[in-house]
């Protein structure tokens, strides 16, 4: 029943008052006629006079005729089964995240909101999660590293299928060591050259300075600009962030936000430095706002007729009452 109220529609509703009158023709029907003229105590004498009025052919003929109205009203407004769909149209942007998977990704200089230490990689990696489901009508492709690249996903709508595989990433997918971000820049930008969108943009996050990598990053950047790919560099990381003595002997050398600010000039985008969970979540919900996809949404209406069975019914039931009324006509004064 739900069904038929959400699917069954009047294209042209109007028509169906004309079912006021019909009514109100149904409801004089069946009033009391006038008072008979003359009174008799019985009827006995008059059976014999004049012939017997033949009530069935009304009491078949007459509803079938007003069933015939009915049924032709209802076609006149057009009764229709409706399916509504949601055609979207969207110019989305083309994005690719360079993500960092080095050992100083491990360090827990963040914290839950219970306040319980977190390691750099789980803080992002949730951020990354809720970026990517943020905009479900970008093609986003991803590119892990550490002393070198190595692409999860390519550039794809699916994704489900980039989450999942996104979910597999960890410190130890990758045994290389050290911090390739040119080489990250240069992979990311493979993948967005050949794509055909009204923009692209490459969202790198890193904590660490580049060293390792056959490209440096700014020669990187240079190149990223001449294919008109726009960077978002993200550092991440709290100043007292360590990495332990066997992996860095100094604290902060992990750090190069010299480097990833004029990558991000370079290339138009922007640079930004989050210390903790509310910074990074702030950090990616304002790259949210600055690249922002135009979606166009139409509802598109698929009406099939119904009409011709209400005409087809109305017909029937008007040949049927003449029948009957031509077969059993009224009797003649």
């Amino acid at each position: 029943m739900r069904d038929f109220l959400e699917h069954f529609k009047f294209a042209q509703p109007q028509w169906l008052l004309l079912l006021v009158p019909c009514a109100l023709l149904f409801l004089l029907r069946r009033g009391r006629g006038s008072e008979a003229a003359i009174t008799f105590s019985t009827l006995s004498v008059l059976v014999s006079l004049g012939a017997k009025v033949r009530r069935t052919a009304w009491s078949i003929g007459l509803p079938l005729a007003m069933f015939a109205i009915v049924a032709a009203i209802f076609a006149l407004a057009r009764p229709v089964w409706r399916n509504e769909y949601q055609s979207r149209t969207a110019s989305g942007i083309d994005i690719a995240i360079a993500f960092d998977v080095s050992l100083s990704m491990s360090i827990d200089d963040f914290r839950t909101p219970n306040g319980l230490p977190l390691q750099r990689i789980d803080a992002a990696k949730e951020v990354v999660n809720s970026f990517i489901r943020s905009r479900p009508d970008d093609r986003i492709g991803m590119v892990i590293y550490s002393g070198r690249p190595y692409s999860v996903s390519p550039i794809t709508l699916d994704h489900d299928w980039l989450l999942q595989s996104f979910k597999k990433v960890d410190l130890n997918i990758l045994k290389e060591m050290g911090t390739a971000i040119g080489s990250a820049i240069s992979a990311a930008s493979t993948r967005l050259d050949s794509r055909d969108a009204k923009s692209k943009i490459i969202v790198l996050i890193t904590d660490g300075a580049s060293n390792s990598g056959k490209i440096s990053p700014i020669e990187a950047a240079e190149n990223a600009k001449k294919l008109g790919i726009k960077i978002y560099t993200v550092a991440i990381g709290t100043e007292e962030g360590r990495v332990s003595s066997d992996i860095q002997r100094f604290a902060r050398q992990e750090f190069d936000l010299p480097t990833l600010r004029k990558i991000a000039a370079l290339t138009g985008g922007e640079h930004y430095w989050a210390q903790n969970v509310a910074e990074l979540e702030g950090t990616f919900e304002t790259i949210n706002e600055l690249e922002k996809s135009e979606t166009i949404s139409r509802t598109v209406i698929e009406d099939n007729e119904l009409f011709v069975w209400f005409l087809g019914a109305a017909v029937l039931a008007a040949l049927s009452a003449a029948f009957v009324l031509a077969l059993n006509p009224p009797p003649t004064p």
